[in-house]
């Protein structure tokens, strides 16, 4: 993703030989919330350019699993105990295909943002399409007690898309991390301790 703006983020991303700025998002509610954990098995929903799975392979360990999905190639090495796919998540059997081996899943996590046309209401309603689907896949990747972390524009959508998480979930949160450009829409919904299906 090209940025116009080089803002302290971004230019710390390079420094520190992170492949986004998104890396500082996670890593925030990380220290806040601490959801991943040393062993834990991860699914990233649009893992793309890969800032996440950084952060969250390094943390989970060799113990540990990372699958990351995006419709764009990743071409970042990563540890061997890391899997990068690339498809379509609104493909349902190839989602079904690739997640088989290696369900379920302690968290699932989605930054995935929909390219915004500068319409805020057609921009926010794709997001709420993305996050629809990401949840979707949670609910039957993870185990019980697990988490999901998902962006979301704020929108129309959004006081519906979170009164449906907490049915499934007995914590959420609603987060803004600091990382977050001001000017963006964008906050996430996390979700603690799935309940028993």
């Amino acid at each position: 993703m090209a940025f116009t703006v080089q803002d302290h983020y971004f230019r710390k991303a390079k420094k520190e030989h992170y492949l986004a700025r998104a890396i500082y998002k996670l890593e925030e509610i990380q220290k806040k919330y601490r959801i991943l954990r040393g062993g834990n098995r991860v699914l990233d929903l649009g893992a793309s350019p890969g800032s996440w799975i950084q952060l969250a392979s390094g943390i989970v360990g060799p113990s540990g699993l990372v699958v990351g999905i995006d419709l764009k190639p990743i071409g970042h090495v990563f540890p061997a105990y890391v899997t990068t796919v690339q498809g379509d998540i609104f493909d349902r059997e190839f989602v079904d295909a690739t997640l088989a081996p290696f369900i379920p899943f302690d968290v699932v996590l989605s930054d995935m943002a929909p390219s915004t046309s500068g319409v805020k209401v057609a921009d926010s309603a794709r997001c709420a399409l993305l996050f629809e689907r990401a949840f979707e896949i949670a609910l039957t990747a993870l185990r019980p007690g697990g988490t999901f972390l998902a962006k979301i524009f704020q929108g129309s959508e959004f006081h519906q898309l979170l009164s449906d998480v907490k049915k499934y979930f007995g914590q959420t949160r609603v987060v803004k991390p600091e990382a977050s450009r001001k000017q963006s829409k964008e906050i996430y919904i996390l979700a603690l301790n799935l309940k028993q299906k």
